[in-house]
């Protein structure tokens, strides 16, 4: 068993919720969520802690006792108390701490532990597991050295690969028709899934190449149009071009939309405008859908079949 803690911005709630859907098969509940499913903390930019649960008891008072039958094998230690569905006071979650603490038999190191415990109360229970901190490994991504102004947010970026994707990405075979600068190219290789990028503009090819090689991934990017792509890909994530200056004309969209099922199984497909007859016309079905709001900006994201 596995326990998830979340927070995300109001104005990501609802994607948030999409890829908690998607992960999980459910959706967490006042930022907490009990899963089978043993899923990398790193994989969501909305994850904040992981509990590997390895003991429970209905109270603290039975809690403590077994936690003495922890094998450390000689490395250092340090509990951490989570908020579960009960407030908890500072100083009170200090002294659970040191109460768990005392019950380890080992070394405490409260700055640099060789390992981490998670200790939680929730929905009436008392949990205890190692604990693993999400590295916001997308935050190092969000100064590439070739950006768009409208490029989509990197925290986006990583939780519509994860939607894209689903819970299991071995032998996935992932693609970005639209790469751009390579935004969701980052995302996806840094959790390790198999993607390609395609782009129509020499510049965005060449500017994913740069943003790629600054952060070590290699290059998986190639000049091309989507609507001549050839062989099967499981899932693809779909920024259709835009600006604001200048629209996509209709029929060129069409044409896009109509060759996502030649070639892939799944799509997310991002807009600024809502496309519903267009995916309609195109023989997409749409199976999930959520919108991204920042200001008066709103993408519409579709997850069609």
């Amino acid at each position: 068993m596995f326990i998830y803690t979340y927070a995300c911005h109001e104005d990501e709630a609802d994607l948030c919720a999409l890829e908690l859907q998607t992960l999980f098969g459910q959706t967490a509940i006042e930022g907490v969520l009990i899963s089978p499913y043993s899923i990398h903390v790193d994989r969501s930019p909305f994850f904040k802690r992981r509990i590997e649960v390895v003991m429970q008891a209905d109270s603290l008072h039975n809690l403590l006792p077994l936690l003495s039958s922890i094998k450390l094998d000689g490395l250092t230690f340090k509990v951490v108390y989570t908020q579960g569905d009960e407030a908890v006071a500072y100083d009170e979650q200090r002294q659970l701490e040191r109460a768990a603490g005392a019950a380890i038999t080992g070394k405490a190191d409260m700055r640099k532990p060789e390992r981490q415990f998670g200790l939680m109360k929730l929905q009436g229970s008392w949990f205890f597991g190692l604990l693993e901190e999400n590295s916001a490994v997308w935050l190092r991504h969000q100064s590439k050295p070739q950006n768009y102004s409208t490029a989509l947010p990197t925290r986006a970026a990583r939780a519509i690969v994860n939607i894209a994707a689903g819970r299991t990405t071995e032998r996935l075979r992932v693609i970005d028709p639209c790469c751009g600068m390579g935004t969701v190219l980052v995302e996806a290789l840094s959790m390790g899934i198999s993607i390609e990028g395609l782009d129509l503009n020499p510049l965005a090819v060449r500017g994913a190449r740069t943003n790629l090689a600054y952060y070590g991934y290699p290059d998986v990017v190639r000049l091309g149009d989507m609507r001549l792509i050839e062989g099967k890909y499981d899932a693809a994530i779909v920024d259709l071009p835009y600006n604001l200056c200048s629209v996509l004309p209709e029929a060129e969209q069409l044409d896009m939309l109509v060759s996502i099922k030649r070639w892939a199984k799944s799509a997310v497909i991002i807009t600024t405008e809502p496309i519903e007859r267009q995916l309609l016309v195109a023989g997409l079905r749409t199976t999930k859908s959520t919108t991204l709001s920042k200001a008066s900006f709103t993408r519409y994201i579709s997850v069609v079949e």
